[in-house]
């Protein structure tokens, strides 16, 4: 345990104590998000199981992972093949796959959900595992806009639940948002926090407020690109570059927004306006209701306020 310890600091990731508490980690839904909070666990040093109700999308998962760490592990180990090999072999065989969420949970310290962006679903997920997983186990969800404190009240462990944003690609953006709610134990807490160090990503601390703090200040900076286009204050085209050589953004707004996903940001404003309706930056715009109506849902779809060939 020594030499991996010391490996995983050579590597970048934080170890401490905290490995004491949580050693298994249930993540469940196979999509991006999943498989990505899965492969980062498990590539520094945590059993996971990966849990989606789809065998076909967890035999997927599985691949994608594999060909995720065969990454990481080229950039880790460069020209070190024998140790490239071994990392990847040690991570893949941390990870197991399930499609029995309710047996897994009894055996598990740590429960991330990232599943449908639906609170009917989320509640229906956790009023079921809430029953049967461990007192100790701490309740997780990746949501990027839902509240917290409205998923976490069909639990009776409020005190061992938090938010858990990550982004994606998870295995190369750093930063995670940890979203403490007002019954969220300190011991929660500071597990969460040394959990996300130990897995090599960069917390921030944030209350439970709409779109936490990167969606909070992101979402509404699209619309209102997307507002100026609509008004025909500008194309967006010129919105892009201004923003980008006057602002240094590596990437424009509406750029941004095709890359995101007009369903995906279209959603998070319509929750937003439909529990804020007095406030104008959550007006959902027309352009993207039209877009998201006709398929056109950005670099995914192959066209979005820009037209893309593969």
């Amino acid at each position: 345990m020594m030499a991996f310890s010391s490996k995983l600091v050579l590597r970048g990731f934080a170890t401490s104590t905290y490995l004491n508490s949580i050693k298994h980690v249930t993540v469940v839904g196979g999509g991006l998000m999943g498989s990505g909070i899965a492969q980062v666990a498990a590539q520094s040093g945590h059993n996971v199981t990966l849990v989606d109700l789809n065998e076909q999308v967890l035999q997927k998962s599985k691949g994608s992972i594999e060909k995720s760490l065969q990454r990481v592990a080229k950039k880790m180990y460069k020209d070190q093949e024998a140790e490239a090999k071994k990392f990847i072999t040690d991570s893949v065989s941390r990870i197991s796959v399930s499609s029995d969420l309710k047996d897994v949970v009894k055996n598990t310290d740590l429960v991330v959900e990232a599943i449908v962006e639906k609170m009917e679903v989320k509640h229906k997920l956790f009023s079921e595992i809430d029953p049967v997983a461990p007192e100790s186990t701490i309740f997780a969800s990746n949501t990027s806009s839902l509240s917290i404190t409205e998923i976490a009240s069909v639990t009776k462990r409020k005190d061992r639940f938090a938010g858990l944003h990550f982004f994606n690609p998870v295995p190369v953006m750093r930063l995670v948002e940890v979203i403490r709610i007002a019954d969220t134990s300190d011991a929660t807490y500071n597990q969460v926090m040394e959990w996300t160090k130990a897995i090599g990503k960069t917390p921030i601390t944030c209350k439970d407020t709409p779109g936490f703090v990167v969606n909070r200040l992101l979402v509404p900076l699209l619309c209102e690109a997307v507002r100026m286009m609509e008004r025909g204050d500008a194309s967006a085209k010129d919105i892009d570059i201004a923003m980008k050589l006057g602002a240094g953004y590596p990437m424009g707004p509406l750029e941004l927004a095709d890359y995101v996903g007009h369903d995906t940001t279209l959603s998070i404003v319509e929750g937003w306006h439909k529990k804020f309706p007095d406030n104008p930056l959550f007006e959902p715009m027309k352009s993207m209701k039209e877009l998201v109506k006709a398929g056109k849902l950005g670099v995914k779809s192959g066209e979005g306020y820009y037209k893309y060939t593969k």
